[in-house]
């Protein structure tokens, strides 16, 4: 199903964090914030579903779906070189996913967009926070639905914490 690849694309934005955006930074006080070195611990929960003709219990299989607790470590090298905006513009040049707003300053999270599905084009929305040792950032998902009866709609909060350091692989 489409959804889930656009899920995995929204938790790699989600962990990529927020270097800046280049193309418009608010003010130099309110610069790019980048997360620290460390194990970043992600939840995810499943805030709204409608999507017509949805089994009863869907939702429910859907947020079990959903990592929870999924641990990444990021090294003091990779923190150094994120770079969310330029992140989103190779996803934009793969194809799959345009952007119209791009916005990184001071902390903040603002992107729209549209991703391409097999059933049509899905509008994406992200806005939150991202802080050092915090991300919190709550996406939402409209398109046509995949069972082809109408439009979906779909929200999912993303948080991640940064936990203490890397465990030893």
């Amino acid at each position: 199903m489409k959804i889930k690849l656009i899920t995995t694309a929204a938790i790699a934005i989600a962990l990529a964090g927020c270097s800046g955006n280049k193309e418009k930074e608010a003010t130099a006080d309110a610069g790019p914030v980048k997360r620290e070195a460390g194990s970043w611990k992600t939840d995810i929960k499943l805030l709204k579903v409608v999507i017509p003709g949805m089994p009863a219990g869907m939702e429910a299989q859907m947020q079990k779906a959903l990592p929870q607790g999924m641990e990444v470590c990021l090294t003091p090298e990779q923190a150094a070189k994120e770079d969310i905006a330029a992140e989103m513009s190779k996803s934009s040049q793969a194809g799959d996913c345009t952007f119209s707003k791009r916005d990184f300053a001071g902390g903040k999270l603002d992107v729209a967009g549209k991703c391409k599905t097999p059933q049509g084009e899905m509008d994406i929305t992200m806005t939150g926070t991202v802080e050092p040792k915090k991300t919190d950032i709550v996406m939402n998902m409209k398109g046509k639905a995949p069972t082809g009866n109408g439009d979906m709609e779909m929200s999912m909060q993303m948080v991640s914490n940064n936990v203490g350091a890397c465990k030893p692989s």
